[in-house]
């Protein structure tokens, strides 16, 4: 009989669903927080179920000897160490969508208690002020809301804004036209969302592409009073920028349950009036919590008990006999959804994934899934393989695949195609007979680049001098070419470059090649 062990307050009902599938179970909800009994205990239980007090590190994973799973009740997994735990093999699940209502619900009772300036007017009244002239407030009713990120919570948020008659409109780059006609939604660039919003809430994961997306420039764009939530992820928003704002009076009001650095103690921002602040409550309800409680020890007890994976943040659902003949080609697929996914700027319509000779008589759901939390990584961050494929149903990306037997020159080929609101572009890749992967193909140009983890991607037009223009460039910012990789269409058509580099470019570099003569396009490529 497999044994669990309960590091954290979990629900009565959730240590019950472990006893009722058959895992044996100690509930030890505060050994968590003592790490000497924690790390002397770990070594003797098959799978381990979190909240965020247990600090999974790679000590603790190094003295579970027995440990075949983590299961965490909630999102965040930022207290286990992900790349210690798959190296030693240990499966890690989250429940990444039981906190989904509860948060959506917090944002739309933050932008109530901002509109009507609730928790000031509470403490004026207390303390028997009955300023009832000094709390004006604003109606929400045919407010324009504006949505930073539709994704799940998102969605969940703009449903009932619209009930609320507001008009929402929404920017996220992964927002087909036809999700968004679903969700009854404006789709819109961000510059045009700041500029019509009455109230501005963010619900998108914390990436560079986001990190400050509300920065003092952004906040400038904004129309004059509007109001600002944050339920999602601190970082989002530029502190300082935000003061600057709240304090000139550009920005009437912020309702803020996250910030950068948590706990927040001594913020700026809590000197403000018109600033409401909660301690990153938006997970914060019984039901929630119950919620994740329960999804975790179902997941934990089918995977102990049946090997079934759900929701893994480190793994694809393999077998273990599948294991070694199709890991090679699910690590690549995820690279060339990632090339795809990092060179693709605007929203994604469709994946086309194309599987022929030794791939297409594997089992290629892992290799789907795989492929397609590649494409999808660069912009939403928080994504695995195992909730990528339900994210990119969620926003109305059409997915389809195509299996063939060998008709090239290849034994075995993937061909991933990427459709955009304004192109289409495909990549190809193999593996060679050393187990490494290899771009064979990009938008129809035949190449053969090995991935590298830092690499340098160029389009340029097919004239003379421009390789030689291109690495007295690299030599002259420091950047040095561990491999350089040609290809193009026709003589005087496309050319591409890919270039294996050492350590990563700036965005200074980038910018000066780009702007050499000829260049199409050049992007920073990481794997």
């Amino acid at each position: 009989m497999p044994k669990v062990l309960v590091s954290d307050k979990l629900s009565p009902t959730a240590v019950q669903i472990f006893k009722d599938n058959g895992v044996e179970v100690d509930y030890l909800p505060d050994l968590g927080k003592d790490k000497e009994k924690f790390l002397e205990a770990i070594g003797q239980y098959d799978g381990l179920a979190i909240r965020s007090a247990s600090k999974v590190t790679e000590k603790i994973i190094a003295a579970a000897t027995n440990l075949k799973v983590i299961g965490r009740a909630g999102i965040g997994v930022d207290n286990v160490d992900i790349p210690a735990a798959t190296k030693k093999g240990i499966i890690v699940m989250n429940t990444p969508f039981g906190n989904s209502i509860t948060t959506a619900e917090h944002a739309i009772a933050m932008m109530f208690a901002l509109a009507r300036q609730l928790p000031e007017a509470d403490a004026s009244t207390r303390a028997s002020k009955w300023e009832k002239n000094r709390f004006m407030g604003v109606e929400v009713t045919n407010k324009v809301l504006g949505l930073i990120g539709a994704g799940n919570i998102g969605s969940i948020v703009a449903d009932r804004a619209i009930g609320l008659r507001m008009k929402v409109i929404a920017f996220d780059p992964f927002l087909t036209p036809e999700r968004a006609q679903t969700l009854g939604v404006e789709k819109v660039e961000l510059d045009d969302l700041l500029a019509r919003a009455d109230f501005i809430t963010l619900h998108t994961p914390l990436i560079d592409a986001t990190r400050n997306i509300l920065n003092a420039e952004n906040l400038a764009k904004t129309k004059k009073g509007v109001r600002i939530i944050n339920c999602a992820r601190g970082g989002l928003i530029d502190e300082e920028a935000l003061y600057n704002a709240l304090k000139s009076g550009h920005v009437a009001g912020a309702a803020l349950d996250v910030f950068l650095v948590e706990p927040a103690e001594n913020n700026p921002l809590f000197d403000l009036p018109n600033v409401i602040c909660t301690p990153h409550l938006g997970a914060s309800t019984t039901e929630a919590q119950e919620n994740v409680a329960l999804q975790v020890a179902e997941q934990i007890s089918a995977y102990l008990m049946t090997g079934e994976i759900t929701n893994a943040l480190n793994f694809p659902s393999i077998s273990a006999e599948e294991a070694p003949i199709i890991t090679p080609w699910v690590k690549l697929a995820e690279a060339l959804g990632s090339f795809a996914g990092q060179l693709t700027e605007t929203g994604i319509k469709g994946i086309q994934i194309e599987f022929e000779g030794t791939p297409a008589g594997l089992n290629i759901r892992p290799m789907v899934a795989a492929a397609i939390n590649g494409v999808l990584k660069p912009s939403l961050g928080d994504i695995n393989m195992v909730s990528a494929p339900q994210i990119a149903k969620d926003r109305g990306i059409t997915v389809e695949t195509t299996t063939r037997d060998q008709q090239g020159a290849y034994e075995g080929y993937i061909r991933l195609t990427v459709t955009t609101e304004r192109q289409t572009r495909g990549v190809a890749g193999t593996i060679f007979a050393n187990g490494k992967s290899r771009i064979i193909q990009v938008k129809d140009i035949n190449m053969e680049a090995e991935l590298s983890p830092s690499m340098l991607y160029v389009t340029n037009e097919d004239k003379p001098g421009h390789i030689g223009r291109l690495g007295t460039l690299l030599g002259t910012l420091g950047i040095n070419i561990a491999n350089f990789n040609l290809g193009r269409a026709e003589v005087g058509g496309d050319a591409i470059a890919l270039v294996s580099i050492d350590g990563t470019l700036t965005d200074e570099q980038l910018g000066k090649i780009a702007a050499l003569e000829g260049v199409k396009q050049a992007k920073a490529v990481r794997f």
